[in-house]
């Protein structure tokens, strides 16, 4: 990706002085007008570094959306992740527990960070074609832009519902420029999916069997076929099965040239990193300035020698149990023993067991683990996938299923992914509840501490009533403060203080 997943120029910085969050700043002063992006964009070069600072906001080191952040204001509320002894954070524990508020740090990262990323698309989107510069290249930068756009505005609509659309450059600081109602969720995702289509005229993977294709130093950029398969996953949301089958299906018999790895165990190692199974992901390197993945760390048991893990996220207890010993994805998953890289010894992670007194595995996650940064594990350079394909393949699977009952094209699709997990095929003759029970599970252990599973729980029906699936299930992970207004975050205090037209209009239950 030419160094665009982890250096941020500094050059940049002039875009930090226009990146005016939806009435999240206090000012303190009245000044007339911004620092103008026009300063900046001026060459092919600024072109370019624009389009990085939007990437950025994926993987930049701190909490960011794919770097820890929707780990510890997301996946820590479902039934797979709970707090460590290392999470001291008062906020992260009680974000654990549903007992969160408005007022939440994370609840206010999350929505300024990702409009921090609206505005750097919207300032590209803007602003690039009015450079001279390679006309290709410069069509090319405006729909990677509009990529990112819909990905921040997916995330933003599923987490709060109804958001502010904004699609331009904020350039002044006019009452009627700075403060922007909310809009309705099906006008949001109208845009999402029009900027994915466009989106999908973008350059394949560099190996794509055909068709235009980036080049090997390009590799990680958002392409045509990560615009399909984004696509896709925004229809299943939605309900609209016809076409989630039919993009999802695009994607697996199109020319874009991905596959499922052998191995599990690559999806996740540095070594394989965009490889033909990662269709969209977060990038980190490993020794560049800090921008390593420091949720290795965070995953990681405390006191081994030459480890420096601080255990702040582990499994809630039955994740773990619900893979079948057979289940290869298990052992890559998590980890029962670790080696020291400093003595070579092997220590076995227990925990006490209520139930008789001994002892019993105490798993720890270990997708982000990077065999290279094993006594610095804050440097790994294991990426975040953000799309994957065994993604596209249980979305196929799924609507199919939802629009059609259990196809053979949905076993197809459902037993790909089952198949190199080592398991069998499922077994035929299921109902379309017996087929979707199993595909939710499959898709749990496929996606564990992949920031996927509260996106599912929140969409999966039924999402009102006794059998609420959100409620159920966490509730059955002993999170008993499961409410239906959990399934949309509340509106950040701090937002609706500073932005009168968010006033009045909290999301229910908050």
């Amino acid at each position: 990706m030419k160094k665009l997943h982890y250096i941020l120029q500094k050059s940049l910085l002039t875009l930090a002085l226009t990146a005016l969050l939806v009435g999240c700043v206090d000012l303190d002063e009245s000044p007339k007008s911004f620092v103008s992006s026009d300063q900046f964009f001026k060459t092919q070069a600024d072109a370019l570094a624009g389009v990085s600072a939007i990437y950025f906001r994926l993987n930049a080191s701190g909490q960011t959306p794919y770097h820890v952040l929707f780990s510890t204001g997301m996946d820590m509320m479902s039934d797979d992740v709970q707090p460590g002894p290392g999470a001291t954070n008062a906020d992260v524990r009680s974000q654990s527990v549903l007992s969160h508020s408005s007022t939440g740090q994370r609840v206010r990262e999350i929505w300024q960070q990702h409009y921090d990323a609206v505005n750097r698309a919207n300032i590209a989107i803007d602003k690039i074609p009015q450079i001279p510069m390679d006309e290709t290249l410069r069509g090319r930068l405006v729909l990677e832009a509009k990529f990112l756009r819909a990905l921040f505005y997916f995330n933003l609509v599923r987490l709060y519902g109804d958001v502010p659309l904004i699609l331009h450059e904020t350039t002044s600081l006019s009452p009627a420029d700075l403060y922007v109602e909310r809009a309705p969720a099906d006008q949001v995702y109208a845009q999402i999916i029009q900027d994915l289509k466009d989106a999908e005229a973008l350059p394949n993977e560099p190996f794509a069997k055909s068709g235009t294709k980036y080049t090997a130093g390009d590799a990680g950029r958002a392409s045509g076929g990560a615009a399909r398969s984004l696509l896709a996953k925004v229809y299943l949301t939605r309900y609209d099965f016809t076409n989630a089958i039919q993009k999802s299906k695009e994607v697996i018999d199109g020319p874009f040239g991905y596959a499922l790895f052998a191995d599990y165990a690559h999806a996740f190692l540095p070594a394989y990193k965009n490889g033909i199974e990662h269709i969209f992901s977060a990038q980190f390197e490993s020794n560049a300035d800090s921008h390593g993945n420091n949720q290795a760390m965070r995953e990681a048991p405390t006191g081994i020698p030459g480890l420096n893990g601080n255990f702040a996220e582990q499994p809630l207890p039955g994740i773990y149990e619900l893979y079948s010993p057979k289940d290869k994805r298990r052992d890559v998953s998590f980890i029962t023993s670790i080696v020291s890289p400093a003595n070579g010894q092997t220590y076995q992670l227990t925990v006490k067991d209520p139930a008789t007194g001994g002892t019993k595995p105490n798993p720890h996650f270990n997708k982000w683990w990077d065999p290279a940064q094993a006594g610095n594990l804050s440097q790994s350079a294991a990426n975040v996938s953000i799309l994957r394909f065994s993604d596209v393949l249980l979305i196929h699977a799924e609507a199919e299923n939802e629009q059609n009952g259990p196809t053979a094209a949905a076993y197809a699709s459902y037993n790909t992914v089952r198949n190199r997990a080592g398991l069998p095929d499922l077994a035929k003759g299921l109902t379309q509840a017996q087929f979707r029970d199993s595909l939710r599970v499959d898709r749990r252990l496929e996606f564990v501490f992949e920031y996927s599973r509260w996106f599912d729980l929140i969409r999966y029906k039924p999402l009102t009533g006794p059998d609420a699936y959100l409620i159920k299930s966490l509730h059955a992970a002993g999170k008993t403060n499961a409410q239906p207004k959990h399934y949309l975050y509340p509106i950040p205090q701090q937002e609706i203080d500073n932005n009168p037209k968010l006033q009045g209009h909290q999301n229910p239950g908050w």
